[in-house]
């Protein structure tokens, strides 16, 4: 196996690269297609993405090597162009994993400017989405059978009146008889309703020429609008520009990944996760990346295959995130594993139980990382060579530089944090494009520290080693197995029945999905609603189902700052106490939770005290090592 180009130990190899060479000399290209031409020029026969509707061993599988993706690209860029799409202009792709969803990523930013967009959305967000772009085309699903995409976007379209063109892609051709024979019998109706164009998207592609009909311009510009969030309100767009995209290709390539590598990524191609640290670092490495069936993780029988894809790819390097990580310690590991070397999480805090388990039962190391949508991705990272600090996210990536601070809502800094104290996550790189983050002018107003630091809403601190430690969020965000849920959603439904005072709701411990969102509400005075009514009324209320409350209190009265906003963290300190308590009270050990702590380095912690009887970490690590929340004993 052909090692990477690097080998990245501690925060002084990281400053030593950083002296040796700028940032815009990490790469010999200056746009995503001069590099897609480096690399097939490269490894022009090599496998470059492989795709499989299905999820068994056996089942039929697609693959493109390098030579065959550019020229799709090649075709797609000619494709948008013929459509009206210039530099500036816009196409939106919301489909599910499959080769057209990468082949349009990359057409769509050699063309203009391309939007992906989440498909489980509802229809009024991806509307709104549209036309806070102004797409002219959009990319998405024919109808097919057991799948509302097509009906979804068809509604949203007619809410975005700049869409004069749909190109649909038909998933048909990715079956095999006799499976493919029922699908023009199952195939919905086209919804229809819209006065934009449909075409079908492989049928066009093929009538373009593959070898790329224009010039681009060279100048580093924006190419791509990636939406923040998604399953809950109106995600803001965040704007990203080649380089900040090459980046996060050489980050990938320089660390750990070469053209004999093969990456499993089960991860939508609507996220940045997806798009970036994995697709960009197979471009910029020569390495091959395989999506498992359009819905990912989420699809039939992939965490029932996992182990047996691994096999059949010979995969290097396994792409998660926590709530699948804990799905497939429930599998029984069925089959030879042995090349794989690594598991890349991110998206949410890996649980220290979770982390351990997964080691020991794989032999497969585990790095841990950060990024956001706002810097184009990648930050930091526990570095592959290096020590790994276990519940850290490691190092931050050369050119890549973090600090903590304390700012005002202006993004004046009051204070530079001191090592090991908690402040807000600060953030310069390639990737971060100063005043103009968001497509939205006003969303951009307070976003940055110091003028050129990104503000990430996260807090943290940075150790004397240089690692950086994620203690939790002051946008007050709840993630859900990697959804970001807008607690004001949940807040502002409950605030509108008539018997509802005030209302708060965060994320509560949860062992499969790191968070999920409970409720608290004050009555007023003369109020009856029961916990029943309330929940019924939430369900009712709140359009995505992701954000209904998994739990619901009614208190008498809910804590308050001095200007009378709900104090949040003592309703997290009462969740965390409430969850850990269940979850010891049904271990049987004899220990409770005697309170809940906000410690300087590690954010909330639960302190545990015992009933008289000696019970050993690992026991306890054994109950509460499924949430990401950590735990100490009474002193």
């Amino acid at each position: 196996m052909a090692e990477a180009k690097v080998q990245i130990k501690t925060i002084d190899d990281k400053r030593a690269i950083e002296q040796g060479s700028s940032a815009d000399k990490l790469v010999n290209a200056s746009t995503i297609y001069e590099q897609l031409v480096e690399t097939t020029a490269s490894f022009p026969n090599r496998p470059a993405i492989s795709f499989q509707i299905k999820s068994g061993q056996n089942d039929k599988s697609k693959t493109l090597n390098w030579t065959e993706l550019k020229a799709k690209v090649s075709q797609a860029a000619n494709l948008f162009r013929r459509h009206g799409i210039g530099e500036k202009d816009v196409v939106a792709y919301i489909l599910p994993n499959c080769l057209e969803a990468p082949i349009t990523l990359l057409g769509g930013a050699t063309a203009g400017i391309v939007n992906p967009v989440n498909p489980l959305l509802d229809p009024e967000q991806i509307g709104a989405i549209l036309r806070e772009t102004g797409a002219k085309a959009v990319v998405t699903l024919a109808p097919f059978p057991k799948t509302d995409v097509n009906e979804k976007v068809a509604q949203a379209v007619a809410l975005a009146p700049s869409v004069k063109t749909v190109l649909e892609v038909d998933l048909k051709h990715y079956l095999s008889p006799p499976v493919s024979w029922l699908v023009p019998i199952l195939r919905p109706k086209p919804v229809g309703g819209h006065s934009a164009k449909v075409l079908n998207f492989n049928t066009e592609l093929a009538k373009e020429s593959e070898v790329l009909s224009f010039a681009e311009t060279g100048g580093d510009r924006i190419c791509t609008y990636f939406h923040t969030g998604g399953t809950t309100g109106m995600p803001k767009v965040a704007q990203h520009r080649h380089s900040g995209i090459l980046y996060n290709g050489w980050c990938g390539h320089a660390y750990m990944f070469t053209e004999e590598d093969v990456l499993l990524c089960p991860l939508p191609m609507f996220h940045v996760f997806a798009a970036y640290p994995v697709l960009m670092s197979v471009l910029n490495s020569g390495a091959h990346m395989v999506m498992p069936t359009p819905a990912g993780y989420r699809g039939d029988g992939v965490f029932d295959n996992f182990w047996k894809l691994i096999e059949r790819y010979g995969v290097t390097f396994m792409i998660t995130v926590p709530t699948a990580a804990a799905a497939l310690m429930q599998r029984k590991i069925d089959a030879d594993v042995s090349s794989l070397r690594y598991a890349l999480c991110g998206s949410a805090p890996l649980p220290l139980e979770l982390f351990r388990k997964f080691e020991k039962s794989t032999g497969v190391t585990i790095l841990e990382g950060y990024g956001m949508t706002e810097a184009t991705c990648l930050v930091s990272i526990n570095p592959p060579h290096g020590e790994r600090k276990v519940g850290s996210v490691g190092i931050p990536f050369p050119h890549t530089d973090v600090r903590i601070l304390m700012c005002d809502a202006e993004g004046n800094v009051t204070k530079d944090c001191d090592i090991d104290e908690i402040g807000e996550i600060c953030v310069s790189n390639p990737g971060v494009i100063v005043g103009s983050t968001y497509t939205e002018a006003d969303k951009n107003v307070g976003l940055f520290a110091d003028q050129s630091f990104l503000r990430t809403g996260d807090l943290g601190r940075l150790d004397a080693d240089g690692y950086l430690w994620i203690t939790g969020r002051a946008k007050d965000l709840i993630i859900r197995g990697g959804h970001n849920i807008d607690p004001a959603l949940i807040e502002e439904a409950l605030a509108s029945h008539p018997d509802v005072a005030f209302a708060g709701a965060i994320g509560q411990p949860d062992a499969h999905s790191g968070e999920v969102p409970a409720a608290y509400v004050e009555l007023t005075a003369d109020g009856t609603a029961s916990v029943e009514d309330l929940m019924a009324y939430a369900n009712e209320h709140i359009g995505e189902r992701a954000a209904h409350p998994k739990f619901l209190k009614i208190l008498d009265e809910l804590p308050k700052t001095a200007v009378g906003k709900v104090f949040k963290p003592d309703l997290r300190k009462e969740a965390i106490a409430r969850i850990y308590s269940a979850a010891l009270d049904e271990s049987d050990l004899d220990v409770t939770v005697d309170h809940v702590l906000e410690d300087k380095k590690r954010g909330l912690v639960a302190v545990l005290k015992s009933g008289g009887q000696t019970v050993p970490d690992e026991a306890i690590n054994g109950v509460l090592g499924r949430f990401a929340r950590p735990w100490m004993w009474l002193p």
